[in-house]
């Protein structure tokens, strides 16, 4: 069974229609999405409403929790050593997407799991007990069991970091999808992970950055300037 996964789409249509175009190519069985469907691009209902239309099974990321339930934005803002012109920024961007969005949409968000089990795979967005934290890309072995063991399954799948990576620790395969939107890993292409009968690989898949910047300018978007900056250099950036 060829299993596609893919996270982190931050409201990029342009990203997500040059994935599902690669898609048609892979041919997977089953497409599961990892979260953080919203924030940060151009089109939020579009998005959201695409998702829905491939009937993509999935979980909620951080992102989408802060749309569905405004507190824990503000739970995990007031505990980040971030500085505060960040989480002023993230507030702009949330508010945009949530009138963007309509009710309907925004109820729909709140019916996402936390964790999907399709043996032999578990999927989360981050980690088993949060959305908003995870193991970074350079955790260690012992970092990465104790996180993804207690699933029970072979694969632990996340995104959440936006940097792909697949490790093997014990018996244990942990895969990082990467994101669609916002890499950071210094690679401006967008990433989805795929399991070809157990085999995990990271597909890359170019898209028209510009496109989706000036869409993003003209939306109305609060700081476009920023996503802007963080698309060109696939890097983390500061409003």
């Amino acid at each position: 069974m060829r299993i596609a996964i893919v996270s982190d789409i931050h409201d990029n249509l342009t990203a997500l229609e040059a994935v599902v175009a690669d898609l048609r190519q892979t041919s997977p069985d089953l497409v599961l999405h990892g979260g953080d469907l919203v924030s940060g691009g151009s089109s939020p209902a579009e998005v959201v409403d695409r998702v829905r239309d491939l009937a993509w099974p999935g979980v909620f990321g951080n992102t989408d929790e802060s749309i569905a339930r405004p507190e824990t934005l503000e739970e995990f803002a007031k505990r980040s050593p971030a500085p505060p012109s960040l989480w002023n920024a993230v507030r702009d961007l949330t508010a945009f997407v949530r009138d963007a969005l309509g009710e309907e949409r925004i109820t729909w968000l709140r019916t996402l799991p936390s964790v999907l089990i399709n043996p032999p795979i578990a999927l989360v967005h981050a980690s088993p007990a949060t959305a908003w934290r995870s193991p970074t890309a350079n955790a260690t072995d012992e970092e990465l069991e104790s996180t993804y063991s207690q699933f029970g399954q072979a694969i632990a799948i996340y995104g959440h970091i936006h940097r792909p990576f697949v490790r093997t620790v014990g018996e244990l395969t942990v895969l990082n999808t990467g994101s669609v939107s916002q890499s950071f890993d210094g690679d401006t292409r967008a990433s989805y992970a795929l399991i070809d009968n157990g085999a995990p690989t990271i597909r890359r898949v170019e898209y028209d950055i510009e496109q989706e910047i000036n869409a993003a300018m003209g939306s109305g978007l609060p700081h476009a300037d920023w996503i802007a900056r963080t698309l060109r250099t696939a890097r983390p950036q500061l409003p």
